[in-house]
C-alpha cells in the first residue's frame, strides 16, 4: 500500500513536471522576467549569465540542445543576439521565438531597452502575454505574479526619479563608452555623449575622440564613466586629455555580476555612480 502511494506521488510529480512550460532565454533581464512572472510554472535556463557580454556571447552545442527541447524562446534584439536565425533552426518549428526589443518604443535604435524602466515594464506585459497564451489555465497566477514584478519596478522608478533629483539639469550629461543608455537618458532626463557607438564594431576614430574631448571641455563635464563590459582604453585617454575624473564602471549590456545580478540592483548600482560622481 506505501509502496502503490509512493508510485502515485511519483506519477503526479511527472505529470506537474510535463506542465512546467520550458523558456530558453538570451538576455539577462529577460531571464529575470521570466521568472518573475513565471515562478514554479516555468522552468527557465538563462543561457547568458549575468556579468557577460552579451555582444560576445555565441551559443554552444548544448545551449541549442536547451533551445531544442523549449517551447519559448525570448530575445532582446537580432542587433545583439545576432545569431536569432540559429536559434529558430534550432527549434525546428516547434518553439514560439519572441525578439522583444522588437515590440518596444525607441529599441530599433538602440538595443540596449533595459535601461528604461518603462520599457522593462512593457517587456513585463509581453512575456506575460505569451505565457499565458502557452498555459491559458494559469492566467491569474501569471497576472499577480506580473502585477507584483512592474509594481516593485513603480517603486524602483521613484527611487531613481527622486535620486537623479540630487543633480542640478546643467550637470545630467553622461559620457559613456558606447552608445547604450539613450533610453535612461530620455527617461530621466540626462544628455548622453556616447564615445562609440551601439557595438564594439562601432569603434571611435581620432575624430570622434577629439569631438567628445571637445563637448567635455565646453559643457564643463564632471565625470566621465566606463562600463563593465568594455575596454576602458579610451576613456583612459580622455580622461588624461581632459584631467576630468572617471567616475566609476557603469552596467550597460544587462545584469552585472553579483551582487549586482539583478534589474533593480543594476539600477541602484548605476544610479548611484552616476549622480555621485557629477554631483
Amino acid at each position: 500500500m506505501k509502496l502503490l502511494g509512493f508510485l502515485l506521488l511519483l506519477l503526479a510529480c511527472a505529470r506537474a513536471d510535463d506542465d512546467v512550460l520550458r523558456v530558453s532565454s538570451f538576455a539577462t533581464v529577460l531571464t529575470e522576467i521570466a521568472r518573475e512572472v513565471g515562478g514554479d510554472k516555468v522552468k527557465v535556463t538563462g543561457h547568458v549569465k549575468p556579468g557577460v557580454d552579451p555582444h560576445e556571447f555565441s551559443p554552444r552545442p548544448a545551449d541549442m540542445e536547451t533551445v531544442a527541447s523549449s517551447e519559448l524562446i525570448l530575445v532582446s534584439s537580432r542587433r545583439i543576439e545576432g545569431y536569432v536565425e540559429k536559434l529558430r533552426q534550432a527549434a525546428g518549428g516547434k518553439s514560439v521565438l519572441i525578439e522583444v526589443g522588437a515590440q518596444l518604443p525607441g529599441a530599433a535604435n538602440d538595443p540596449h531597452w533595459w535601461h528604461s524602466i518603462g520599457n522593462i515594464t512593457r517587456a513585463t506585459r509581453i512575456v506575460r502575454d505569451e505565457l499565458i497564451r502557452q498555459r491559458p489555465a494559469a492566467r491569474e497566477f501569471f497576472s499577480a505574479n506580473a502585477e507584483a514584478y512592474t509594481g516593485r519596478l513603480g517603486k524602483l522608478e521613484k527611487w531613481v526619479k527622486a535620486k537623479v533629483a540630487e543633480l542640478p539639469r546643467d550637470r545630467r550629461k553622461l559620457v559613456t563608452n558606447h552608445d547604450s543608455f539613450g533610453g535612461f537618458a530620455k527617461e530621466f532626463g540626462f544628455e548622453v555623449y556616447p564615445v562609440a557607438g551601439l557595438t564594439k564594431n562601432d569603434q571611435p576614430g581620432g575624430r570622434k575622440v577629439a569631438e567628445i574631448i571637445g563637448v567635455i571641455r565646453a559643457q564643463g563635464v564632471k565625470a566621465i564613466f566606463s562600463e563593465d563590459t568594455e575596454n576602458p582604453k579610451v576613456i583612459g585617454h580622455i580622461t588624461r586629455e581632459t584631467g576630468v575624473k572617471l567616475g566609476g564602471s557603469l552596467l550597460s549590456d544587462g545584469l552585472g555580476a553579483k551582487p549586482n545580478d539583478t534589474v533593480e540592483a543594476m539600477f541602484r548600482h548605476n544610479v548611484t555612480t552616476i549622480v555621485e560622481a557629477l554631483k
